[in-house]
């Protein structure tokens, strides 16, 4: 699985351990948001959300780790786009949860509040779990089929509420989509994907 990792200003500093503890599921990550020590863009959790769109609609990511302070604005962000499934988590339980329940293709980590003595610890639990089994193999398990269901519903619902991709991104601020633009680590993940 491709994972994209997707941070914004305010937790820049906790990518390491974002980008160390996923490389340990033995996925290929992308480091695509900011890093410690990146002051060259300033990415905030409006162009965060709108750059895990652009990763899971252009194929670039199948997954996305985002996340900003409390992982309210990342989410909220993230779900404006169609095709965007993404489950604020915050914990291994929460984790294991989403991916057997929900299997959706983005979350959104509290990488500030709460994220103290042995934080890094617990973002290993939450991909491992994450990243356990299956994608949406139903808990409990003779829940599956009616989880599949709903699941194919809400796809349904997001197709039906959201404009496309390309509309979106034909009349969305211009200086949003310059930032993005700019920010070469992105870029280089999505390479030739239609931006204005």
């Amino acid at each position: 699985m491709k994972i994209a990792v997707i941070n914004e200003v305010s937790a820049r500093d906790k990518n390491p351990f974002i980008v160390a503890a996923l490389e340990k599921t033995g996925h290929q990550v992308f480091n695509v948001g900011m890093c410690a020590g990146d002051f060259e863009v300033e990415l905030s959790y409006i162009h965060t959300g709108l750059m895990a769109a652009i990763a899971l609609d252009s194929g670039a990511a199948d997954f996305v780790v985002g996340g900003c302070g409390t992982g309210q604005g990342f989410l909220i962000s993230a779900m404006q786009y169609p095709g965007v499934y993404c489950g604020h988590i915050t914990n291994p339980l929460d984790a294991f949860l989403f991916s057997q329940i929900n299997a959706g293709n983005c979350i959104s980590l509290a990488l500030n509040k709460g994220f103290g003595w042995a934080g890094e610890i617990n973002l290993e639990y939450i991909f491992e779990k994450l990243f356990c089994g299956e994608l949406g193999a139903g808990y409990p398990l003779e829940r599956a089929e009616p989880q599949r269901v709903n699941r194919e519903i809400l796809k349904g619902v997001s197709v039906k509420t959201h404009k496309s991709m390309p509309e979106i991104l034909d009349t969305i601020d211009s200086g949003s989509i310059a930032v993005i633009k700019s920010h070469k680590p992105f870029m280089d993940l999505v390479g030739e994907y239609n931006l204005p």
